[in-house]
């Protein structure tokens, strides 16, 4: 699983260093990662073979021309690119990827279990408060909605 935060720098040729434990999960057919622009948040989603073979089950679901699917195959496999590692375990990132989540700089990697997301830093810190606050409310409801289960069982 992909796990923690990392803040990496980019150097001025868009390369960074994946962290070890990534480069680890991300075996499979080449020596590298997948990234491509994610559909939840404004940041690049990667993985390996496994994360593409995931997204590749779903859009074989749809039926061919069902506008969703033509949405996923557009944002997914229109907007992958395959990466491969340097001897020093860094990848480039594609400019257009770059460009289009203003990435120069420092960036956070941050581990998703099958999949992790490059994020700008500031864009990050933004996105990691406001799920912070989704998970407050979300498990006080689902605390509160267990108490009313236990409390209905006893009866």
């Amino acid at each position: 699983m992909f796990v923690s935060t990392f803040e990496k720098q980019l150097d001025a040729k868009r390369r960074i260093v994946v962290p070890q434990e990534f480069r680890a999960l991300a075996s499979g057919p080449f020596d590298g990662i997948i990234c491509f622009p994610s559909i939840e948040a404004d940041c690049i989603e990667g993985g390996g073979k496994a994360l593409l073979d995931r997204y590749l089950g779903v859009i074989d679901e749809m039926d061919f021309g069902d506008p969703l699917r033509s949405a996923l195959e557009t944002s997914i496999l229109g907007g992958l690119a395959k990466m491969s590692f340097d001897t020093a375990g860094r990848v480039t990132l594609p400019e257009g990827l770059c460009d289009m989540f203003g990435l120069s700089d420092w960036v956070v990697v941050v581990g998703l279990g099958d999949r992790f997301q490059i994020w700008e830093r500031e864009a990050f810190q933004a996105h990691r408060a406001a799920q912070r606050e989704i998970a407050r409310e979300g498990l006080a409801q689902l605390r509160g909605a267990q108490r009313a289960a236990r409390a209905g069982a006893g009866s």
